[in-house]
């Protein structure tokens, strides 16, 4: 993991790819113990609506590779 001293110099003074890199880093560490990461009931619930609704009707979702075309159409990728 790339560490900052972050005493020393304030997030908003970061360049572009330092943020990135300090975003990427806060992420890892939180995957490193996602039983630690809060998750709230109404994204519980969320999720398990959404779950029923593909469950209940598959022919609803979309494959990955639907998913990535439709996001490379939009944003021209």
């Amino acid at each position: 993991m790339n560490t900052m001293n972050l005493n020393s110099v304030s997030i908003f003074d970061l360049s572009p790819p330092e943020k990135l890199q300090l975003v990427e880093d806060i992420w890892d560490d939180l995957a490193a113990t996602p039983s630690d990461v809060p998750v709230h009931e109404w994204q519980k619930k969320e999720l398990a609506r959404r779950k029923a609704n593909l469950m209940s009707s598959p022919a609803s979702g979309l494959s990955w590779d639907e998913v990535k075309r439709r996001i490379r159409s939009r944003y021209g990728r």
